[in-house]
């Protein structure tokens, strides 16, 4: 899908211009100069394919994406994508660590109120890697205050880091249509555009989390941004949800531009969600998933919603078309299956009746009305207990690492748990599964390796990596190549 014209929009009580897709085609071009928001209008854009945001695939389906590469957090905009083989079948050599020299990246950050030293990626943390002439590039934020830039063969940097001023936290993004920009958040508040195609990171563009209203809690950006044609969709610890035009392009000399505007925003929550909730703990830390043209994100007071995203296309405004509340904190992202089904982990943090009602690990059916909820797996051993981690799907199996250290298998359709590791906790890195091979990382310092070819039976263990140091981070596996960070400062290439 390219990107149409430009409409007014009216949203949140103001006029915003909406820019909508350009370079279609004469029908399209014919609808568009209808007017109006019309069901004809939309029926008419139906043959052509539109409105469509993201195709429904099958878990492991990379992206179809100009750049080559593991993007942004889980691949794809299903967040079901992990990367390629071939995963080594015994104990992998390490191939570099980064930094080579020092003490690691670290730097001293205050949150809430607590000033202290924070070191190396933590969660979400997963590298995002795209191969750019001929060279594999690796970049990630880091708890130093930068996003790098890693040669993925030989550890070293490519350009400097880019510093914020703050940890940058989360994963960030790689431009899908080729720019040489990548999408990252930190704590110092601000949402990024950063250029890699010169001697040294530029910074195109920030936003800062309260540039919005109304907004909640915090000010940090967590979520991996998810970038479709020329839009940016992400949510903010602010509990904003946003989409925002990049018009992305390039200068004179040749070097990436872009000249971003809010097209649309919205709160995250209700009035009836503060109300049932009782807190106004309210932020998005789950990066967006986008299936067919719904956008699927939840919030740290357990609203699991979708938005019809169709509109933007006729410059309508995003409507909310799904909403469940699952009692608690959801930090990890909501991953859809190629039926259109959502996985969530939940955390349990409040310990309200609805979170013992429902559980901590749910799949959800958005067609179906009145009650969404397929299946739901209790694994809350405590209060602070919970699932951080996003689920991963693998075949007939969902995949889940638990705050306690349980590693769980489940059947996809009956909610059956299949089988159960037990492993130290706390597991927040999220499982990767590539060629029938789970990874798994755990704060004991260990990269352990699980044979999952046969997913009726528990997993046998392949092999373990001692890394030295808590990984919450997510590995990245690109060309057999796995790339993970831990809280002891540093990156590893392993493979």
């Amino acid at each position: 899908m390219a990107l149409l014209a430009t409409v007014a929009l009216g949203v949140v009580g103001a006029r915003i211009a909406l820019s909508v897709l350009a370079g279609e085609s004469d029908e399209v071009r014919a609808v568009r100069t209808l007017g109006g928001t019309t069901a004809d209008e939309l029926a008419a854009l139906e043959p052509l394919g539109w409105p469509r945001w993201a195709d429904p695939v099958e878990p492991g389906t990379p992206w179809a994406t100009p750049a080559q590469g593991l993007l942004t957090f889980r691949g794809n905009p299903s967040r079901t994508f992990h990367g390629t083989g071939p995963v080594p079948d015994s104990a992998p050599a390490a191939r570099w660590r980064y930094p080579a020299t020092g003490d690691g990246m670290c730097s001293t950050s205050t949150d809430l109120g607590a000033t202290r030293v924070w070191c190396g990626m933590g969660w979400t943390g997963q590298p995002a890697v795209t191969v750019r002439g001929g060279r594999t590039w690796v970049i990630f934020g880091a708890y130093d205050g930068a996003v790098h830039f890693v040669d993925g063969d030989t550890g070293e940097a490519i350009i400097p880091p880019f510093p914020t001023g703050d940890l940058a936290k989360g994963s960030v993004s790689i431009d899908p249509n080729g720019h040489p920009i990548v999408y990252a958040g930190s704590r110092d508040n601000f949402l990024r555009a950063i250029a890699f195609d010169g001697p040294a990171p530029r910074e195109l563009w920030r936003f800062h989390a309260r540039d919005l209203s109304p907004t909640l809690w915090n000010d940090d950006w967590d979520a991996a941004p998810l970038v479709i044609d020329d839009v940016l969709l992400t949510g903010a610890e602010s509990g904003q949800i946003l989409a925002i035009r990049l018009h992305r392009g390039t200068d004179d000399a040749g070097l990436a531009t872009v000249a971003p505007e809010v097209i649309w925003h919205a709160p995250s929550w209700d009035a009836e969600l503060l109300a049932d909730v009782g807190d106004q703990v309210v932020s998005v830390e789950t990066s967006v998933s986008i299936w067919g043209s719904t956008m699927y994100l939840a919030n740290s007071a357990g609203l699991v919603q979708g938005w019809d995203l169709s509109g933007i296309i006729l410059g309508r405004a995003p409507e909310r078309v799904f909403r469940w509340w699952a009692g608690d904190d959801v930090d990890a992202s909501v991953v859809v299956d190629e039926a259109g089904a959502l996985y969530v982990g939940v955390e349990y943090e409040r310990a309200n009746a609805r979170a013992g009602e429902v559980g901590q690990i749910v799949k959800l059916d958005p067609s179906r009305s009145g009650d969404p909820l397929v299946w739901s797996v209790p694994v809350a051993d405590y209060v602070n207990d919970g699932v951080w981690a996003t689920p991963a799907l693998h075949r007939d199996l969902v995949i889940v690492p638990t705050d306690s250290g349980r590693l769980l298998g489940i059947d996809r359709d009956s909610g059956d748990v299949r089988w159960e590791r037990r492993l130290p906790g706390p597991l927040w890195s999220s499982s990767v599964v590539v060629d029938d091979v789970l990874l798994q990382g755990g704060c004991d310092g260990v990269l352990r390796a699980f044979d999952v070819s046969d997913t009726a039976i528990a997993p046998p263990e392949i092999w373990a990596v001692e890394l030295g140091g808590c990984i919450e981070a997510t590995p990245a596996v690109w060309d057999g190549r796995i790339y993970v960070g831990t809280r002891s400062g540093f990156l590893h290439a392993l493979g």
